[in-house]
């Protein structure tokens, strides 16, 4: 008899690596949301420009699936899993948090910067991490909140704060500060979840399709609403690079469900963290927003939540039940 696919265990990976994929999914996540910020600035529609990003990594996923036997074997036992109901419909949701945050890029990331967008989606984040992994919601169990963890994820928050000095709250309209911690709570949801479907499944290219198909028809749909409502963009940039946010998310959203098994929720949330924020100050120092709250207080912002992200990840610091 074939063994479930929920009983193949992925091979154990070092903490220092597990850790260094998750600093690696945020330094893409930024490179992301940089992408499609500018890409609804362009085509002066963020609901356009989060379809496109999230409809061209559906059809790299696909292609992949299609070629790769990993992802027909995976394919293949999500077919099964959802024909046996041994793969809960909660499990196949994870693409409509994805689609929240990609919205939210092409909405706000433009005004208010990558690293302002970054540390509204640590807050979510990081208080999203500590209760999913005390809940026991995430593929590694129940996560103990030990004294390092929440040292950590209180530092985090006081990075945020870090960021709101000054005349911020004035200069940018109260809802592009909610919408990034909205996200960030479902993008520790969408990688507990994806990395639940990934241990169903066998293989994280499947559970990053699943991801990207539903994420898909959503935007698809709310940019058609939205186009009907206001009209298309008036012109289409020809730039390439604006166009990448898409591959750039079927490489993080690949890499967070093979890596949150190892990691734990907050722990891969504080990595991804510590990658967004030092990438989001490179990118705002070097290509400013209108509302960037100054590279002095991004640098200060950085450095408390990566002295965060060390005190989490200390040897013991994160304890199983």
């Amino acid at each position: 008899m074939t063994p479930e696919p929920s009983s193949r265990q992925p091979r154990a990976l070092s903490p220092a690596v597990a850790l260094g994929g998750a600093v690696l999914v945020g330094v893409l996540t930024a490179l992301q949301a940089r992408i499609n910020g500018q890409l609804g600035l362009r085509l002066g529609d963020g609901f356009v420009a989060a379809a496109i990003s999230f409809s061209s990594g559906f059809v790299v996923l696909v292609a992949l699936s299609a070629i790769l036997a990993a992802g027909r074997r995976g394919f293949g036992r999500l077919r099964a899993g959802i024909r046996d109901r041994t793969i809960p419909w909660w499990m196949l949701a994870g693409g409509l948090a994805g689609a929240f945050t990609v919205a939210t890029q092409g909405l706000a990331v433009a005004v208010i910067g990558v690293s302002l967008f970054t540390v509204g989606v640590v807050a979510g984040q990081t208080l999203s991490g500590l209760v999913l992994d005390r809940a026991g919601y995430g593929p590694a169990g129940v996560v103990a909140i030990t004294v390092p963890r929440l040292i950590g994820g209180l530092l985090a928050l006081v990075a945020v704060g870090v960021s709101l000095q000054g005349d911020v709250l004035q200069r940018v309209p109260w809802w592009m500060l909610v919408m990034p911690v909205i996200a960030g709570a479902g993008i520790a949801w969408q990688q507990a979840t994806n990395g639940r479907l990934r241990q169903r499944v066998g293989t994280p290219l499947t559970a990053t399709l699943v991801n990207f198909f539903g994420g898909t028809v959503v935007l698809v749909i709310a940019a058609g609403v939205h186009v009907a409502l206001v009209g298309a963009p008036a012109a289409v940039p020809t730039e390439l690079w604006l166009y990448l946010g898409g591959v750039i998310g079927v490489t993080y959203i690949f890499m967070s469900a093979a890596l949150v098994v190892h990691t734990g929720v907050l722990l891969l949330g504080l990595g991804t963290v510590a990658g967004q924020l030092v990438t989001a100050f490179a990118l705002d120092a070097l290509w400013p927003a209108a509302a960037s709250p100054g590279w002095t207080t991004e640098l200060l912002m950085v450095i408390v939540a990566g002295a965060g992200v060390v005190i989490a990840a200390a040897p013991g610091a994160a304890r199983r039940r």
